[in-house]
């Protein structure tokens, strides 16, 4: 697990998102502590991946404060285009350009957005890419990777604009079975090294291995939350327990 700085990277206060009468985040209140690990969970509808959408500006809020190193993203001094820079995410499609090759597609957000230079940029790229096994396709275009693959190459491309804290979405609900572990593997040597995380997901084993932390969510608001070991050992309430028990089969 990341190693705790004590400096509190992402605040959460009052959140609130709705989608005309239908409340979505209901009053949210979460810290994220640079170098912490910490996962969301709760069942499908609970607002997760809309929170996520929040934070990286996708979605509007009604009421609350987002706040990024201190700073209210979305406000006039620190623009979501701004808050974005210090914000990197994976969703669950892995939407890469199908016209472009691996190295293109990484290199896209750095060199056009953030003006680096192209030869600095693409040895950065290329380190990323062994890092996750893939240095060996820079080449290929999206068509010839598995889905575990693109998946890979979306984490390098939200990693290549070095961000400080990373939003991942259900990164591994489409994949087949077999590729979800090549793409947990990235994200747990990410949690380890130290990158700052917020996890949506349903791998609960993951969860349990790779966070610092787990907030489980429920109705739009933040139900429980805790260190991992002890969610997973004995949650606080009935509403988590119930949670849990759906992840185990029981044959009567």
């Amino acid at each position: 697990m990341g190693l705790l700085k004590g400096k509190v990277i992402l605040e959460i206060a009052g959140l609130k998102k709705c989608h005309g009468s239908k409340v979505i985040l209901d009053g949210l209140d979460l810290e994220v502590t640079r170098g912490e690990a910490v996962v969301v969970i709760g069942p499908s509808g609970c607002g997760k991946t809309t929170l996520l959408k929040c934070i990286n500006g996708l979605e509007s809020h009604q009421a609350g404060k987002i706040l990024i190193d201190g700073r209210e993203a979305g406000s006039p001094g620190f623009g979501w285009h701004e808050a974005r820079q210090k914000i990197g995410m994976v969703f669950q499609s892995y939407d890469l350009f199908p016209h472009m090759t691996v190295m293109e597609n990484i290199l896209l957000g750095p060199v056009r957005v953030q003006k680096r230079g192209r030869e600095e940029a693409a040895a950065e790229a290329l380190a990323l890419l062994e890092r996750v096994g893939l240095a060996d396709r820079k080449d290929d275009f999206p068509r010839q990777l598995s889905g575990g693959q693109k998946q890979r190459v979306a984490i390098v491309r939200a990693l290549s604009m070095k961000p400080e804290l990373m939003l991942f979405d259900e990164v591994t609900a489409s994949l087949d079975p077999e590729m979800v572990r090549e793409v947990l593997d990235v994200m747990l040597q990410l949690a380890r090294a130290g990158m700052t995380m917020l996890i949506v997901t349903h791998e609960m084993e993951f969860a349990r291995v790779a966070s610092d932390r787990v907030v489980f969510m429920d109705g739009g608001m933040i139900a429980e939350e805790g260190k991992a070991g002890d969610f997973f050992r004995e949650p606080k309430t009935e509403r988590a327990r119930r949670f849990l028990k759906t992840f185990y089969f029981r044959a009567d």
